[in-house]
């Protein structure tokens, strides 16, 4: 069986794994603090062009929403998502178990724009009673969004406008970032993102590491208390060097970093799949550009491919058909692409 199920089901890039065992016997201090988290610190501000920027390395991204959100909003704030974004949808609750509600707008193609932003703000305020509802603290991008899109510069900024003039704080969920930077027709870099978000974090879980998200901030009250909310909430690892070696080992390079090659191969390998779908007269359901496509398959279709690989069912397409999510990774094989895109021309 062949895995195109999910982007994090392999183990790591072996040059990780080669880090890891090269450094294991070097002792350093714990909890973050060490060399190599200081080293990954200093990289990721280069990419970002910000020596000024606070990183700080957390395990796992549901981990990293819940204390982000936490840290920076009051009790009675919540957080404006879209409907389909990862923290209303999949994760059990987690950021509303601390008090935060979602404020889950209704987008069919995943993300959030402008107007909904503004609507929702101005929703809250213009009601009469608004101190009886949860006031909106914080705007919840995904990106790529969780089925593959991408925003642009242009809509970036003008949400980071809006937030910053509203007092919103702007937040992206970048567990999938690497994907969405390198897709075909990006026009944002880590160093937009640096100046547009209140935070933002790279996630490695899912882009060659074993695990691990560096989240990136610029405020000065965040940079003095952030790691009192990673403690708080169980995330400061106390072998914290674990995280800083893989990062540094992911982004070490500038431009041709390994995190970069990683993920254009895995869109490069995405698009190849969506050329045989349309090729074979397969209906996409949304255009994604990043390494998760959503083809509309018949049950038996579905059943044909599902005799050597493994895929996601994401929901109903029409009568005959339904969406179904395949989704490269950075360990994809060229050879487990080819044999697919075979497969699918003999649909």
């Amino acid at each position: 069986m062949i895995l195109f199920n999910s982007d994090y089901i392999e183990g790591a890039h072996p040059a990780i794994l080669e880090a890891l065992v090269r450094t294991n016997f070097e002792q350093t201090p714990g909890y973050g603090e060490d060399r190599f988290c200081e080293e990954a610190r200093e990289i990721i501000r280069r990419h970002c062009g910000n020596s000024e920027l606070g990183v700080q390395f957390l395990v796992g991204g549901t981990q990293t929403n819940v204390t982000v959100i936490d840290a920076l909003l009051r009790s009675y704030q919540g957080v404006i998502s879209a409907d389909s974004g990862h923290i209303n949808v999949h994760e059990t609750g987690a950021p509303e178990a601390t008090g935060h509600k979602i404020i889950a707008v209704p987008s069919p193609d995943g993300r959030l724009t402008l107007q909904q932003i503004r609507d929702c703000y101005d929703g809250h305020w213009n009601d009469p009673v608004h101190e009886h509802t949860v006031q909106p603290g914080m705007v919840y991008l995904s990106c790529p969004a969780e089925n593959g899109l991408i925003y642009t510069k242009k809509e970036l900024t003008e949400i980071s406008d809006f937030c910053r003039t509203h007092g919103l704080y702007l937040f992206i969920d970048g567990a999938r970032l690497g994907y969405g930077l390198q897709a075909e027709g990006c026009d944002f870099t880590l160093a937009d993102l640096a100046r547009l978000c209140d935070v933002f974090y790279i996630g490695g879980t899912k882009v060659g590491a074993l695990f691990g998200e560096a989240v990136v901030f610029s405020d000065k009250e965040m940079q003095r208390s952030f790691r009192y909310a990673i403690k708080q909430h169980g995330g400061m690892l106390a072998k914290g060097r674990l995280l800083g070696i893989q990062f540094a080992e992911l982004l070490r390079g500038g431009d041709d970093c390994l995190y970069f090659k990683l993920a254009r191969r895995a869109d490069e390998f995405a698009m190849r799949l969506r050329a045989a779908f349309e090729k074979r007269g397969v209906p996409m359901w949304i255009p994604s550009v990043t390494n998760m496509q959503f083809p509309a398959l018949t049950k038996a279709q579905q059943e044909k491919l599902a005799e050597k690989y493994l895929f996601e069912v994401w929901g109903r397409y029409d009568d005959e058909r339904d969406v179904v999510r395949f989704c490269t990774s950075w360990a994809t094989s060229e050879e487990a692409v080819a044999t697919l895109c075979n497969d699918i021309m003999n649909l």
